[in-house]
């Protein structure tokens, strides 16, 4: 897919906000040579070698090896979301197999999923693409429902599977956040001494954060406190959601912040509210992948969301996208022709960071 093909999809109002904006913060305030993140960030760290091993693995595996971004499928849904829900639109899926051919036919550098998905054919496709097994869920079939993430199993299990990196999700603002901090923290120091990398979905849960019409759990301020909370406890890959606003401190009336955060670093712009996180991810040392949202069941809006939120996090300063339910429900190979549309934006010469 071209740069043509990409207006012609996101329309040319859209295209040209998008390539054409200049961000508060300067790339060159920001680590932006991708492809070298290997070699000027993670070989210096504590990392050890094992653990950097499988980076570059991750790295370079897929359409996207060797560009220094990352396509993921995440199919983990089945559990928060329930199967029924997650799997009805395209029942496919809920056969564990079809989710790992998914990830491998669209090229992608990883899958994850769960214990029980990835456990029931490491055998089969460990070797073949790499392994993310996110070790704790948030499980809403208790009642009334709890917003809570618990682990599933433990960092050996996925280490015996042969797993490239674990992946785990902490509710930053909710009221088991401390203890989900302190879990995931020594789950990944373990993890890193078994030699697999980390992974953190960072998110934010708590229903005093929607105000009015406005839901700051998609805040920049706020979703970027979390990412830089994320790499502090040395998560290798940031995971975090498209920002769609600002001011999230302002509006609830806590924490810290700086009026400068709002004037000389973000301004109101889809860009720079991704910049933001980047800035916050040790000024983008510590790769920022966001995520790709829900299906709209709608075809082109599934598409055009995509490639925006791909422009977006490349052009902002990330390092790629990790989407699921825009893919698997869809019929197969509709889901790969997603997959791989994302893909093409991270390909393509034209689209740099701003």
């Amino acid at each position: 897919m071209d740069s043509k093909e990409i207006e012609a999809i996101l329309g040319g109002k859209t295209f040209e906000k998008l390539m054409h904006y200049t961000p508060s913060v300067a790339k060159e305030k920001l680590f932006h040579h991708p492809k070298h993140r290997m070699e000027e960030i993670y070989v210096h760290s504590d990392r050890n070698q094992n653990v950097l091993n499988n980076l570059e693995r991750m790295y370079g595996t897929g359409r996207l090896g060797g560009t220094g971004y990352l396509s993921i499928l995440p199919v983990d849904q089945g559990i928060e979301h329930s199967a029924g829900a997650s799997f009805a639109p395209n029942p496919d899926f809920f056969d564990p197999e079809m989710i790992i051919k998914l990830a491998v036919e669209s090229g992608c550098n990883a899958v994850a999923s769960t214990f029980g998905v990835l456990g029931l054919y490491a055998r089969k496709y460990a070797h073949k693409i790499p392994f993310l097994v996110k070790i704790n869920h948030n499980q809403l079939l208790s009642y009334p429902n709890q917003h809570d993430q618990v682990l599933f199993g433990s960092v050996d299990e996925a280490y015996q599977m042969g797993a490239a990196a674990v992946g785990a999700t902490i509710y930053f603002g909710s009221e088991e956040s401390n203890r989900q901090i302190t879990e995931i923290s020594h789950a990944f120091a373990y993890a890193h001494e078994l030699g697999m990398a980390t992974v953190l979905w960072c998110y934010l849960r708590n229903p005093a954060f929607k105000v009015g019409d406005t839901d700051y759990h998609l805040a920049a301020d706020l979703t970027a406190q979390a990412c830089h909370i994320g790499c502090t406890i040395q998560a290798d890959i940031i995971k975090q959601k498209l920002p769609t606003c600002n001011g999230g401190y302002n509006a609830l009336k806590f924490g810290k912040t700086d009026p400068r955060c709002y004037t000389d670093l973000c301004k109101d712009h889809p860009i720079d509210y991704t910049r933001y996180q980047v800035l916050n991810c040790y000024a983008g040392k510590i790769p920022l992948i966001n995520s790709g949202g829900a299906s709209t069941k709608n075809d082109k809006e599934d598409l055009s969301e995509a490639i925006y939120t791909a422009i977006v996090n490349k052009r902002a300063g990330g390092a790629g996208l990790i989407m699921g339910r825009k893919a698997f429900q869809k019929p197969f190979k509709e889901g790969v022709k997603l997959i791989e549309s994302v893909q093409d934006v991270y390909m393509n010469p034209q689209i740099t960071i701003a």
